[in-house]
């Protein structure tokens, strides 16, 4: 169901899955490559036959503005689907989510909460729980 153009925010603390979440999506979507954390990249680009999936992890940023003149903003609203661990560390300067998934340690499982922010995201959940 994921299209381009999707934006989705990954919440939650440190160790909480959101990087696991991603390499499962990837994996689900077909591709078979190594899937590493941008923790200190800031981004990961995976191409997967017509698709770009941006993975975004911003919980290294100093500063808002960095994100700024990074030129990430190119990567948003386009053709690609972007997904972005730490999105408060730029807030006010990220589009709005399609979809915001809080993730939180409950013991040894986690628990996802989904939630639309857009009606594209809205449209997308209700297809999912249909």
């Amino acid at each position: 169901m994921l299209q381009p153009g999707l934006t989705i925010y990954l919440s939650g603390p440190l160790g909480a899955g959101k990087t696991t979440l991603v390499r499962g999506l990837l994996r689900a979507l077909g591709f078979s490559g190594r899937v590493k954390s941008p923790t200190y990249t800031l981004v990961e680009l995976y191409p997967i036959s017509r698709l770009y999936l941006y993975h975004f992890d911003f919980y290294r940023l100093g500063e808002p503005e960095e994100w700024v003149d990074a030129g990430f903003r190119e990567a948003f609203g386009g053709d690609a689907i972007c997904i972005v661990e730490w999105p408060e560390k730029v807030a006010g300067l990220l589009p709005p989510a399609d979809i915001r998934i809080e993730l939180q340690i409950t013991g040894k499982a986690r628990r996802a909460t989904l939630s639309a922010q857009t009606p594209t995201g809205g449209n997308l959940l209700h297809r999912l729980d249909a």
